[in-house]
């Protein structure tokens, strides 16, 4: 068995029963990837105080014994049996980290001792299904492998079923290097393509895309070692927009935010990448694009000074927000 906590401070026997429930979720096909020993450790725990599992797997109790547990019992359960000492405020974590994944795989469900009772039921909490409860029974004993198979045969893991999202199909775009962009599908993803195939080539002129993000993936481009001779700060994707440029005869990075959950250029953006830039070499400019005009007009009073506004829908445009640098009459 994997050792997933080497550096955890629990006794042995909290840590080989933390061990053995991991090897369980695991074996069902619960993905472990994006979560650290911590995390892996605390899904573990409430996993076992659901079960009401303190040593053996034989105590396991879940929907057919009417075992409901709610989260601040959760917490309860883990400080008084695995040297715990969460606070009863964290409950949230309980439901929103720790049992996500086990909510999502149907292994775990919040359910009350009626199954027709309403959400506000005092015996509502969560349960072990019962196929899981009776499978995690076996688990140590010569039964273990079999149980197990006929628990994952003709079921999809959530491993599976999270994958088969991201293989979902692409939007392809080619940049004038040749670099193809297959972006996952997605109204963001699909203002990012209006972006690289309708604004740049409009007004950025001879630039080159040097980042893209993606919903699914989140450096579907970056270009580290061009950034970097620009100045750029250390990339994280929090921190980056979702469209970088960089016009090298001008000397202008296109900082372009695609507007479709996330925020527009705003003051505080503004002046949090200026910072982040304060050694960049380039020009900087700021950019929002948007879909339509109607989401534009929603957001105006979001959008900070001194940027540029595009809209999908009026390719050929932009709104300037720069106040007197283009004051005076247009000539047709």
């Amino acid at each position: 068995m994997i050792d997933y906590l080497p550096k955890s401070k629990k006794s042995e026997r909290i840590k080989d029963l933390a061990n053995e429930a991991l090897d369980i979720l695991y074996n069902v096909g619960i993905p472990f990837s994006g979560k650290g020993p911590r995390g892996l450790e605390s899904m573990a725990l409430a996993f076992l105080a659901v079960a009401g599992i303190k040593r053996s797997w034989k105590e396991a109790q879940g929907q057919n014994e009417h075992r409901h547990i709610k989260t601040r019992d959760i917490i309860k359960f883990e400080n008084e049996h695995f040297e715990e000492n969460i606070s009863p405020g964290s409950y949230d974590d309980v439901r929103r980290k720790h049992l996500k994944l086990l909510v999502l795989a149907d292994l775990v469900l919040n359910s009350a001792n009626n199954p027709s009772a309403a959400p506000n039921d005092p015996t509502r909490g969560y349960t072990l299904s019962s196929e899981f409860k009776d499978l995690i029974t076996y688990y140590g004993t010569e039964d273990w492998a079999i149980k197990l198979k006929l628990f994952t045969k003709n079921r999809p893991s959530l491993s599976e079923i999270l994958r088969r999202k991201r293989d979902m199909p692409k939007v392809r775009v080619t940049l004038s290097t040749g670099h193809i962009l297959d972006f996952s599908r997605g109204g963001h993803n699909q203002l990012q393509r209006e972006i690289i195939e309708e604004f740049l080539p409009r007004f950025a002129g001879q630039c080159e895309v040097l980042y893209v993000g993606d919903a699914t993936d989140k450096y579907l481009l970056r270009e580290d070692d061009k950034l970097r001779s620009l100045g750029f700060f250390e990339l994280t994707h929090d921190s980056l927009p979702d469209v970088v440029a960089y016009n090298f005869e001008k000397n202008w990075i296109f900082l372009i935010e695609a507007f479709y959950t996330s925020g527009p250029m705003s003051e505080e953006r503004i002046l949090e990448l200026k910072k982040a830039l304060k050694n960049c070499v380039a020009d900087l400019i700021f950019v929002t694009a948007f879909t339509s005009k109607s989401d534009f007009r929603k957001n105006i009073a979001d959008i900070g000074w001194e940027t540029e506004v595009w809209t999908a829908d009026n390719p050929d445009h932009l709104v300037h927000f720069n106040g007197g640098k283009f004051l005076g009459p247009y000539k047709s």
